[in-house]
């Protein structure tokens, strides 16, 4: 079976490193897979070492759906006038799925557009990847009914983007696999820029977003404070920037055009985070730290930093109800409410405690490798490929 894999990333981001992950763990014998990557990146170079090919299409169109209806009217109307101005990648994807093979997997909802367009000039079986729990908004109904006549069969990385595609209108065959993660070797050396001191260190994987809830680790630190407790370092990994839309209290930080940690420093708390930007190996920061930080406000604990903290043996602290992969007192922190009095006393409990972090970290790496392994969760993908492609 020859099967040819879109990724609209193709840095290191999240979905890049879930679909190398699974296209690494495939039976050769039986799949022979081609990815294309929207932008060139490390992921290249990953793909070239387990021999698998892989180019870079700068013109793949894609577009996400978001929350705010004035942004999302901009971001179509950017991506449809990219997709009209991609000729060319659009003749050599028609050119490529008509002669060479027998499968299109979409690794991305964003990827809708040239599913779309390229459905209606080919009969070959698609699936895709829904990664996201999309936005109760009029655009993301129709991107969701669009993509639920366009496949022939969907990839939830868990029960939550499933049932969210459901309550939005879309009826298409589909299957829950998790994503695969694979634990890093002893070889993996922390980063350097951690310091290694007495401090309990938190990591936190996140580009600033007002919806990644990194802010609130301002909160928790001033709780910290106020308890005489600044033995804590937060490590966030990840671009600062922040938008200019942002709501609450950091409006006005934003507004004379400064970042994130411009916000850190004025609260007095500069000597308790650490900034590192963009990071290519996020595992060097995660054995760096003893615990993963994810203060989202989107309610969704799960995701490829969480799995990652948890194959690296490190608890996770997070926000929602979904308990399948962070477990309150197995394998991390989980409250459906965010509370930074909360958050704060369970950061004073693990520093207290090194044998509660260990036991923990235990049952992380245990529970991600019965869920997230890769030999039994490429398997179900290549099972639902073989479905639609008989021998």
């Amino acid at each position: 079976m020859r099967v040819l894999c879109l990724d609209i990333e193709g840095g290191y981001g999240g979905s890049s490193r879930s679909l190398y992950e699974s296209v690494r763990h495939l039976d050769r014998s039986e799949v022979r897979a081609e990815v294309w990557c929207r932008q060139a990146g490390p992921i290249q170079a990953r793909y070239a070492g387990i021999g698998v090919p892989c180019r870079v299409t700068p013109r793949m169109p894609k577009v996400s759906t978001l929350p705010r209806l004035s942004r999302n009217l901009i971001i179509y109307s950017e991506a449809l006038r990219d997709f009209w101005k991609s000729v060319q990648f659009k003749d050599e994807l028609l050119r490529s799925v008509r002669e060479r093979f027998d499968l299109v997997h979409f690794n991305h909802e964003a990827l809708f557009l040239p599913a779309r367009w390229l459905r209606e000039r080919t009969a070959i079986p698609f699936t895709m990847h829904i990664r996201t729990n999309l936005a109760d908004t009029m655009l993301s109904r129709w991107q969701i009914r669009t993509i639920a006549r366009t496949m022939d069969h969907l990839v939830f990385i868990t029960e939550n983007e499933q049932k969210t595609f459901h309550r939005l209108g879309g009826s298409c065959a589909g299957t829950v696999i998790y994503n695969v993660v694979t634990p890093p070797d002893s070889s993996v050396e922390p980063d350097p820029r951690v310091p290694h001191d007495r401090r309990l260190k938190i990591a936190c994987l996140s580009n600033y977003a007002w919806q990644r809830g990194l802010d609130r680790l301002i909160e928790v630190a001033e709780c910290l404070v106020a308890w005489g407790r600044r033995d804590f370092l937060f490590v966030v990994a990840g671009n600062m920037e922040a938008p200019t839309h942002i709501p609450g209290t950091l409006r006005k930080i934003v507004r004379r055009n400064s970042t994130f940690p411009d916000a850190v420093e004025k609260r007095g708390l500069g000597d308790m985070f650490l900034f590192l930007g963009h990071v290519p190996e996020p595992e060097r920061v995660l054995v760096a730290c003893a615990v993963l930080a994810k203060p989202t406000r989107e309610n969704n604990p799960w995701g490829r930093d969480i799995i990652e903290s948890l194959a690296c043996g490190k608890p996770v602290m997070t926000v929602g109800s979904y308990d399948r992969f962070v477990k309150t007192g197995e394998t991390g922190f989980l409250r459906e409410v965010f509370s930074p009095q909360e958050w704060a006393q369970q950061l004073v409990g693990f520093a207290k405690n090194p044998g509660l972090l260990a036991t923990m970290g235990e049952q992380a790496r245990q529970r991600v490798a019965r869920l997230c392994n890769g030999r039994d969760r490429a398997a179900d993908l290549l099972a639902v490929w073989t479905k639609l492609v008989p021998a």
